[in-house]
């Protein structure tokens, strides 16, 4: 194993000790700088290690009874795709962490997909509630 995929598989190890004890203190140092976010709900990507931390550590506080089904990467093991199971409220969902590294193992891109359409769209109204000033902001400092 070269040195990049120790690292990816150093950070693929982080992800899975933060999920599990829902501490994302340490998010930070795995996320490039440029990385980009892009949500289920939003066509639009998110740019910044900044959106992408408190997109994430925020969607951990929606989540209730968050978990990893099974997962698959590719064979420059920079790209790993999570199927998991949570729940919001009463409503269900399955979605898929799609991220990718770059070969200092820091995450560069993170896309995620949800089904169904109902879990989906009331994970959208509570991370809009949760983030509307933020995304406010956001917006108008990729605008400038």
């Amino acid at each position: 194993m070269n040195n990049s995929n120790n690292k990816i598989a150093e950070s693929i190890a982080l992800w899975h000790q933060m999920v599990a004890e829902r501490d994302f203190s340490r998010l930070p140092a795995m996320v490039a700088e440029d990385a980009v976010f892009r949500s289920p709900a939003f066509f639009k990507p998110y740019h910044s290690s900044a959106a992408v931390c408190l997109i994430l550590n925020t969607v951990m506080q929606v989540f209730e009874s968050f978990e990893y089904d099974r997962s698959f990467t590719t064979e420059s093991g920079q790209d790993l795709a999570l199927e998991f199971k949570a729940s919001i409220g009463d409503k269900s969902l399955k979605g898929l962490d799609i991220i990718r590294f770059d070969e200092d193992g820091k995450i560069i891109e993170f896309e995620v997909m949800v089904r169904p359409l109902n879990a989906l769209q009331k994970l959208a109204e509570e991370m809009s509630g949760r983030l509307s000033q933020y995304v406010t902001q956001y917006k108008e400092t990729q605008q400038a």
